[in-house]
């Protein structure tokens, strides 16, 4: 298995500057992914206020429609990350610069997640220590050296698969390492997505962009609508 840099191909579709300003099939799917988002939050609100006290949020069918929408837009953020670091790459100025560029973007959504942490404690109404927002923020940093790759990514997700899994099963007695995924017994917080297994669900983004697009484009070409 080949851990080079995956290289752009002859055979990739070349689309006009205006029309790689925007890629539909991944806008799509991050509107499908902001709609499934706040339904999930309408119904916490509905079941916070009492309106609907006995639906079950963490488990069943609602528990996976949670999951199923993080994967979605954690899927959408490897992807994104690709496109975006072809595109800079792809022009005059190189790629001197790219580096602040992800650690700032990074650094930002982080930022928010600690907003969020914050709110959520001066509210009373639970807790969120590493939260989503948090994983997207680390993962943009953590991924930048990895947006090259394709089969190391891939690989690296199912290392973070079977990791996350294992972990499940591993209890501390201190909150440290909520962030890698070692959390105490009875921990129940209300929005926790620790680095592993979950950025490996950005991994197989990256993994999934380096596949499915290069520099100038798809590399599987889609009608532009």
């Amino acid at each position: 298995m080949s851990t080079s840099p995956i290289q752009t191909t002859p055979f990739e579709t070349s689309l006009p500057r205006v029309a790689m300003n925007r890629l539909w099939e991944i806008d799509a799917l991050r509107g499908v992914a902001i709609v499934m988002m706040v339904i999930f939050h309408l119904m916490w609100d509905l079941w916070f206020f009492r309106i609907l006290p006995g639906v079950v949020l963490y488990a069943g069918f609602w528990k996976y429609f949670q999951r199923t929408t993080a994967i979605l837009f954690l899927l959408l953020v490897g992807v994104s990350l690709t496109v975006s670091y072809r595109r800079a790459t792809g022009r005059a100025d190189g790629n001197g610069q790219l580096w602040p560029k992800f650690l700032g973007r990074g650094l930002r959504t982080f930022g928010w997640g600690m907003m969020i942490s914050l709110g959520v404690w001066l509210a009373g109404v639970g807790n969120v220590h590493f939260g989503i927002l948090h994983l997207i923020g680390v993962s943009i940093s953590l991924a930048y050296p990895l947006l090259t790759y394709r089969w190391l990514n891939l690989a690296l997700w199912a290392i973070f698969f079977v990791a996350g899994g294992l972990l499940q099963t591993v209890h501390v007695e201190f909150p440290w390492l909520l962030w890698l995924g070692l959390q105490p017994g009875r921990y129940a917080p209300n929005d926790y997505f620790p680095l592993i297994p979950w950025f490996g669900v950005v991994l197989l983004g990256v993994f999934l962009g380096n596949t499915f697009y290069g520099q100038q484009g798809r590399l599987v070409p889609l009608p532009d609508w």
